[in-house]
Order: structure tokens, then sequence, then C-alpha cells
């Protein structure tokens, strides 16, 4: 059986149709075109993409980081709907915590619905505790968001976790026949 590859790179302005196509089918339009076209300028900003290799003109999955003096603060994560469920949230992740261990970051965090189970699975194999609440921090559903951490990024042996995490998620999307290589 035959994997597909896929290839995840930073966003472009080729791609911001597409990348609202894929906010609005996530969070029904959380940013605009200006607040994605503002994240790629910034130097403190990173924004990652997954273009689906079967489908011109459509990404799987998206996320970004800020760099906040020692601090990654992963602002969005998204995957498609019809690609759920594959390992591409922890490819995602991974990369994003992989370029804020490169800036030389010392920590991660985030925010979360606390209905989101998925998500939080996610982070916390990634090694994200829950820190706090906000409470209502969503309008419009008045939901409160988690606060998850991650420390250690500016650790030794951060790099070894790195390597453990690419082979569990090189493991995870071989799964659903999918390949991916770190470049």
């Amino acid at each position: 059986m035959t994997c597909i590859s896929l290839q995840l790179q930073p966003l472009t302005t080729t791609e911001i149709p597409q990348v609202l196509a894929l906010d609005q089918a996530c969070f029904g339009g959380l940013w605009t075109k200006d607040g994605y076209l503002r994240e790629m300028e910034s130097p403190n900003s990173t924004v990652l993409i997954l273009p689906a290799p079967t489908k011109e003109n459509c990404l799987m999955a998206l996320g970004c980081c800020w760099s906040i003096v020692e601090e990654a603060h992963v602002t969005i994560m998204a995957v498609h709907p019809d690609f759920q469920g594959q390992g591409l949230g922890q490819l995602i992740l991974l990369g994003l915590l992989r370029d804020a261990w490169l800036r030389g970051l010392e920590r991660a965090t985030l925010e979360v619905r606390e209905s989101n189970t998925a998500a939080i699975a996610l982070y916390k194999k990634f090694g994200f505790t829950t820190a706090g609440r906000r409470k209502k921090y969503y309008q419009a559903t008045g939901e409160d968001a988690l606060i998850m951490w991650r420390k250690g990024l500016d650790h030794p042996h951060f790099s070894d976790q790195l390597t453990q995490w690419e082979k569990m998620v090189g493991d995870r999307l071989a799964k659903k026949q999918w390949s991916w290589q770190k470049t």
C-alpha cells in the first residue's frame, strides 16, 4: 500500500483563500484575511498549513503560534472536519513546538474549550497540563477555556522528545496511509 506524502509548510499569500475556507469550516470565520496577513508578516508569529495532496486548493489543517518573550502561545489549531482523527493535529502541533524550540523558547501555552476533549487529549499527549481556567472565555457560548502549559522546551533533552514525537506522529499518519518527512 502506497502512502501519500504530506508537506507541512508556512502559510503564504497564495493560500489565503484556502485558509479562510478552513477557518470558516472549523470556527465559523474566527480570523479575517487581514488577521492572517498580519500573522504572516509578524516576525514573532508562525503560521503552518497542511495542504491536501489529493485535493487542489484545499487545506487539511493549520496552526499558529506567537513568540512572546520566552513563551510560545498557540493561538489557533484547526483540522478540517473531513480530515479529523487522522493524526494531522499531532503533525501541526509538532511543527509549532519544533518551531518554538528552534526559536529558543522556554515553554508553550494555549487556551482550549473545556468541552473539546479531543483537543485536550492531543495537548496532553504532547506534555501540556492544565494550569487554570478562563471563565466564559468563548463569547458565543459563554464556555470556559482551560489554560494549558508545556514547560521544558529549553531543556537540553527536548530535542530527544521531539524525535520521539516525530516517530509517534509518523506511525499515526502511516495508519491512515499518510507519510511525512521533517523539513
